[in-house]
């Protein structure tokens, strides 16, 4: 009988954790360093791979992620080693995705045909603005003609080549946010990442926020505006959102991600990195150390945590209803083991929340502004 993660497959999350400089609005696990010992972390991350291996051996690999921090800023090398301990390690995909993460530099675009060749076929690009004046107020290191070209490069050398975008910026108008969106996407586009700016605590745009500053961010009206027309035009571009942030051409949404949000098994390794791994039919929730130097010892590297039937439950009801598909109602009951209550599916899909088949509930565009209020009414006892 199949395990539950079979339905969302199993992928590898890699995750380099330098940068050049921090971004303001940053609350990943990225570190600023002088210098990185290359040698050591391709040794420690091609360890860490075998390591999990032993746990998993005989799944098929469906993609792999590099992930960070900045992970163009790693030696092709190490890239190359990693993926090819994954390839002597697990079964892969005739279809394996290697998604890997960059920014738009020149310096790091001169490594695009090393990366390639070490087997890389999707990049993910992290543009962010299409200005530089918004570029610098968001820390990033690059101009948008920088990005413009590198974007260039990278769809000379890549499959598939994605980036992401920010909105709801500092005195941004819904006409400049219009006008950007649709110039990104007559690029030729087909997969892009369009993220509202969100000012999280403990970084330097949350402290300035807390202070008074960070002015001119947009309202909730003017916020709910920006997202009804990011809706408006990936359609007219024919990229509608496959997730509440991710929009794409038909079969070129991100194999990774959709591992996460259909519920599957990922194995994470890198300082801070994630994963979901079942073993013995036990799903387990890992985390791996914070802080680079630590990490790198090998001491206390991993913590785990055995979720409960409910928690795997309730994690994929979370992950589900951000895909426009949708949540399968007989798996979520399996896991649950009793179905979402029908009183409250029928009052959110009274109030235009979510829609509702025999099989699937999914959020509606109106359910997605208010998707937190969508599962506390799901879950609630």
């Amino acid at each position: 009988m199949a395990e539950d993660w079979e339905a969302g497959g199993f992928g590898l999350y890699v995750h380099w954790p330098f940068c050049t400089a921090k971004c303001p609005y940053c609350d990943f696990n990225s570190h600023v360093t002088r210098s990185v010992d290359h040698d050591a972390w391709r040794s420690a991350l091609v360890s860490e791979v075998e390591s999990v291996g032993q746990n998993t051996n005989g799944r098929v690999l469906r993609s792999i992620f590099f992930g960070g921090g900045t992970p163009s800023l790693m030696a092709p090398a190490t890239v190359d080693a990693i993926v090819q301990a994954a390839h002597r390690t697990w079964p892969v995909a005739n279809d394996l995705e290697i998604t890997l993460e960059a920014n738009p530099t020149s310096v790091e675009a001169s490594k695009f045909a090393d990366f390639r060749a070490a087997g890389v076929n999707r990049v993910s690009m992290g543009i962010q603005a299409l200005n530089d004046a918004d570029l610098k107020a968001l820390g990033r290191m690059h101009t948008a003609d920088e990005a413009l070209k590198a974007f260039d490069i990278a769809r000379s050398e890549f499959q598939r080549v994605s980036f992401d975008l920010m909105y709801g910026r500092q005195k941004q108008s819904l006409t400049d946010w219009e006008s950007e969106l649709r110039r990104a996407l007559s690029l030729g586009l087909d997969h892009v990442s369009l993220y509202q700016l969100t000012v999280e605590a403990g970084t330097a745009f949350g402290d300035r926020y807390a202070a008074g500053g960070l002015r001119g961010l947009p309202d909730d009206d003017l916020s709910a505006d920006m997202y009804a027309v990011t809706q408006n035009i990936c359609a007219e571009f024919d990229m509608p959102r496959y997730e509440v942030s991710n929009h794409a051409k038909d079969g070129a949404e991100s194999r990774h991600n959709l591992i996460y949000w259909r519920y599957g098994d990922y194995a994470g390794i890198g300082p801070g990195a994630h994963g979901r791994l079942t073993t013995n039919g036990q799903r387990i929730a890992t985390e791996q150390q914070r802080m680079p130097a630590k990490w790198l010892t090998g001491a206390d590297r991993q913590s785990n945590e055995m979720l409960s039937r409910n928690d795997q439950a309730v994690e994929f009801l979370m992950m589900g209803l951000r895909l426009t598909e949708g949540v399968d109602l007989p798996r979520y009951e399996a896991l649950a083991g009793q179905p979402l209550p029908e009183d409250k599916v029928n009052e959110l899909v009274g109030m235009g929340l979510i829609d509702n088949t025999e099989t699937r509930i999914a959020v509606t565009d109106q359910g997605l502004t208010l998707l937190n209020g969508v599962l506390r009414t799901l879950l609630a006892d």
